[in-house]
């Protein structure tokens, strides 16, 4: 690292590994990030238990969750130009401090008003980390090596959401919710000063810096707040529609008609502004807009179906929270083992030779969980996941890598942030759709199967007469009738989920084949203009 060559475009002078290996980079600065992203999900199954601990709503505790989520979606496009303007090293300490101190007002929190502002600057600090990270990576390994440095990555970005609901019951049910946040602290110190000692802040990153404020750091008010207003109730509606029975809500009808008006108005004034808070001309390139896409849907494929089939097998097959969590971590396990084969082919392997069965996989996938009944065991559930799992690195690590393909390296911040919007976006989309079908599809169910249930036919006539001579002859005071009801509850739920992996399926294929419109560069190079 310490020659000034400049290999296919990339030059070592803004790598962020100083004087030290570059894996160890690696390793200290993917630690704050899996700790934000596993934050993301962690709280999910603790949302009773808050309730209860705070005396409030289950429903007034979910707050809990949108605070963060609209927070981190608000922060994570402009983290690029943060980081630009405060120096990429100082930003993320910044976010690591933030990020920890806020953990501990968390846990701390006396009521639901503290918790949710402390939820806020939780997800303002913890949404600048991901962002960094990745800059830092494609900043430090040559495009060559990327691969397997962003390999690193995809095991922050995939195994955290699927660790968090597990790590979060069992912290919850061991110690108390408090203990959810406050586990943050200590990794989070240990981070902040790992951070000090191993991060450089190299040249390139000063020079540019110094460039900045040399003619004058002009902030973009009008791109920030478009930003806040867009991103922010964007995130506002998808996470609250369902809850709110979308547009039937006055709320929903506002959040939303601002949300649109507001990320119209971004496109129109970012792409004209001359020092825009987020560079939405890098989206010329087809190459970063495909990427952009394609990580887009992955979010959405990974967390919709890490919300599906936990609820699936909690609500169908009256699975324990940390028992139905247990069925992804075999997923986790997979995609753990998968993921160094994924990194050393990023580097040598076309990009889309990689992404297109990939992608094919996850349909297929999705295909067989649609065919899962309301009677397999354990091992079916884990093995559906575990199949699905083990082909999302060879998603994540080519599109992180190939998203830098052509991109200027003075820009690599503010592809991060673009990068993980589509990220965070997708995966918000995926679970508000994935609840919106389940429940539409619930009620198509339900209506069928009840059609069915009637006098006139003699099937039901029979069932009703051996039930309730089977009822009596045990002395049972169960009526057959809420038996009957809530066999057809529990066929219907079933049949909603797998309607919902259908749809998730379709998505996957009418999206596959816009892979091939990227460039046929290998995913590790490409080169980068310095």
């Amino acid at each position: 690292m310490a020659t000034a060559a400049v290999v296919d475009g990339w030059s070592p002078s803004r790598s962020a590994a100083g004087p030290y290996s570059p894996w160890l980079l690696v390793g200290i600065i993917s630690i704050p990030t899996f700790m934000e992203v596993l934050d993301t999900s962690i709280a999910n199954v603790s949302l009773d238990h808050i309730a209860g601990g705070l005396s409030i709503t289950t429903d007034q505790a979910t707050w809990v969750l949108t605070s963060y989520l609209v927070a981190n979606a608000i922060i994570i496009p402009i983290s690029g130009w943060l980081s630009d303007a405060i120096g990429r090293k100082r930003y993320f300490m910044i976010s690591i401090a933030l990020f920890t101190l806020s953990s501990l007002m968390c846990g701390l929190a006396p009521n639901l008003s503290t918790l949710v502002i402390a939820r806020v600057f939780q997800g303002i600090g913890g949404g600048g980390l991901a962002p960094v990270e990745q800059s830092m990576l494609a900043d430090t390994f040559p495009p060559r090596q990327r691969g397997m440095a962003f390999a690193a990555f995809a095991i922050v970005v995939v195994v955290g959401p699927v660790l968090g609901p597990t790590l979060g019951g069992y912290i919850t049910e061991t110690w108390s919710w408090h203990w959810v946040f406050l586990i943050n602290v200590p990794i989070g110190i240990a981070s902040f000063f790992l951070a000090s000692i191993f991060v450089d802040e190299p040249q390139g990153i000063r020079d540019d810096r110094a460039k900045l404020l040399k003619r004058g750091l002009r902030i973009d008010y009008i791109g920030v707040i478009l930003i806040a207003l867009g991103l922010g109730f964007l995130e506002l509606t998808l996470d609250r529609g369902e809850r709110e029975d979308w547009f039937s809500s006055g709320f929903i009808i506002m959040s939303a008609t601002i949300a649109v008006v507001s990320l119209i108005g971004l496109a129109l004034w970012e792409l004209n502004h001359d020092d825009p808070v987020v560079d939405l001309k890098l989206l010329k390139s087809r190459n970063f807009s495909t990427t952009l896409l394609v990580m887009g849907v992955t979010g959405l494929v990974l967390f919709g179906t890490t919300q599906l089939i936990p609820q699936m097998l909690q609500q169908v097959m009256g699975y324990s929270s940390f028992d139905a969590g247990l069925a992804l971590t075999a997923g986790g396990l997979a995609t753990l083992v998968m993921v160094p084969f994924a990194g050393r082919l990023s580097g040598v392997v076309d990009v889309r030779l990689l992404l297109f069965p990939a992608l094919m996989v996850q349909a297929f996938a999705l295909w067989n969980m649609s065919h899962l009944t309301a009677d397999i065991s354990f091992a079916d559930a884990a093995f559906a996941r575990l199949f699905q799992a083990a082909a999302l690195p060879f998603l994540f690590v080519p599109i992180s890598t190939a998203a830098y393909a052509g991109i200027p390296q003075n820009k690599t911040a503010q592809a991060s942030s673009l990068l993980n919007v589509a990220r965070n976006l997708g995966g918000t989309i995926g679970i508000s759709s994935a609840q919106t079908l389940l429940a539409s599809n619930l009620q198509i169910h339900q209506s069928v199967l009840v059609e069915q249930l009637n006098p006139l036919d003699p099937r039901y006539n029979d069932w009703l007469a051996k039930a309730q001579s089977a009822f009596g002859s045990i002395g049972d005071t169960t009526t057959p009738l809420a038996v009957l009801y809530s066999q057809v509850q529990r066929q219907a739920s079933m049949l909603a989920f797998l309607d919902v992996f259908r749809e998730l399926m379709v998505v996957v294929l009418v999206v596959a084949p816009l892979v091939f419109l990227m460039s046929p560069a290998k995913s590790g190079g490409g080169g980068m203009a310095h």
